[in-house]
């Protein structure tokens, strides 16, 4: 088989290397792509938003599979134009990615079905949010921007000046765009967060590996809020009996739910979910493979990942035994200096191989290219995920953080705590 992957980044470069397990593929394409994906891949400069460039492509390639990864296309409705052109795709289509491209969408969606969410209210006014933040006068408070936003469009205001700032950029200075023409107002939850990917053929959901995100970009969860600054597998707040219960509670009655609005999910249906003193929450919805989540959880999959590709597309999931590998998996991601605002690019990475690696890791490039001299250079705020796995979480972060300390490039950042929550929570 030839398969297309859509996207660019570290997600898409732990999918592709993936794929590149199962004997059913011959060759691998990738558009963008990014510097270390071109070494296991053939990239073409198409942007993951362009759907009719890629069609063309896909045309072109004459591609057995499309796998669109990031959220925008898949909001914007590639894999409809996909199917429609025959092609076999994996991800849902626009009527179904909905469930992460509104906001409001998906917390009216919990709601109507009854399952466990963070108390909200929508509003498309400026002055209406503040007066009833104003009229509940409970902090920290959550505001998001309805529609997408790299991931960024989630404000925790701690009083009311914080939330007032807030609103006015959301919905007056548009730092989102037309995203934040609506915002929901949500209740703080707290409790361990808890990250997990479903395999979903639209009937059947088989849950991946959990695992837990490091948002913030400084040691200790301080300072500004990224798209991710590392991850570790399996989350050991996640037992078997949080999983029974979030599988009664909340999996099987989204893919329900989402069955019952017509909007049938077949793909990677990620949720975000918050153990909290009343039981699993749902935070947020992805209609995607997380990033860095996927990281951590794809190197410990043993199932060849085209068979459950195939068994999603053919809806007959639920006769697929998936198999994991008992092993832990740490993701340490390597930031330009200045993430999440401003960074300077085409810094010469040193330290990696010809193939963009380092000893016992595998890197997965988030963003870098291949400059004019041949060289790796950094190309984006999130840049390398030093990835180990091993036989148990300590093994594993000390193996990844070795690897790390590697490989090297002005200013670079990342956090030195990754992975220490969980071992406080295994040690407890």
């Amino acid at each position: 088989m030839k398969i297309l992957v859509v996207g660019g980044g570290g997600r898409e470069h732990a999918i592709i290397m993936k794929l590149a397990e199962s004997k059913k593929v011959s060759k691998l394409y990738c558009a963008p792509g990014n510097g270390g994906i071109s070494k296991y891949a053939e990239c073409f400069p198409v942007k993951a938003t362009d759907i009719d460039g890629m069609l063309e492509l896909a045309k072109k390639l004459a591609v057995d599979i499309v796998f669109v990864a990031p959220d925008d296309p898949l909001v914007a409705g590639m894999v409809d134009a996909m199917q429609a052109a025959g092609f076999r795709t994996f991800g849902p289509n626009k009527a179904a990615a909905i469930i992460e491209g509104s906001k409001v969408f998906s917390k009216n969606l919990m709601q109507k079905y009854n399952i466990p969410t963070a108390k909200y209210a929508v509003f498309n006014e400026p002055q209406k949010v503040l007066e009833y933040i104003s009229n509940e006068n409970t902090y920290p408070t959550v505001i998001k921007a309805d529609g997408l936003a790299l991931g960024k469009g989630v404000v925790i205001a701690a009083n009311f000046d914080e939330a007032k700032n807030a609103v006015s950029e959301i919905m007056e200075s548009k730092i989102f765009g037309e995203s934040g023409s609506q915002v929901v107002v949500e209740e703080f939850l707290t409790g361990p967060e808890v990250s997990v990917l479903c395999f979903t053929d639209g009937i059947t959901v088989k849950p991946m590996i959990s695992s837990m995100d490091h948002k913030r970009a400084l040691d200790n969860d301080e300072g500004l809020n990224t798209g991710g600054m590392g991850t570790v597998a399996p989350n050991p707040y996640y037992t078997d009996e949080v999983a029974k219960e979030c599988m009664e509670t909340i999996f099987l009655p989204t893919i329900r739910a989402m069955q019952s609005e017509k909007r049938s999910f077949k793909g990677c249906l990620y949720f975000g979910l918050m153990l909290t003193p009343n039981g699993p929450k749902v935070i947020e919805y992805n209609c995607r493979f997380g990033d860095p989540e996927t990281q951590v959880v794809l190197p410990l999959l043993n199932t060849d990942f085209v068979d459950i590709i195939e068994a999603i597309e053919n809806e007959s999931l639920s006769e697929l035994d998936i198999n994991w590998k008992n092993e832990s998996a740490a993701c340490v991601v390597m930031a330009s200096g200045g993430y999440p605002k401003k960074y300077e690019s085409g810094l010469v990475i040193s330290g990696l191989d010809e193939m963009g690696q380092t000893e016992n890791c595998f890197v997965y490039h988030a963003g870098t290219k291949i400059n004019d001299n041949g060289e790796m250079v950094n190309a984006g705020g999130r840049v390398l995920g030093v990835t180990a796995t091993a036989e148990s979480l300590p093994k594993a972060l000390a193996i990844a953080y070795d690897g790390v300390k590697s490989i090297r490039w002005k200013d670079v950042h990342y956090r030195h705590d990754i992975g220490n929550r969980a071992l406080k929570a295994i040690k407890a």
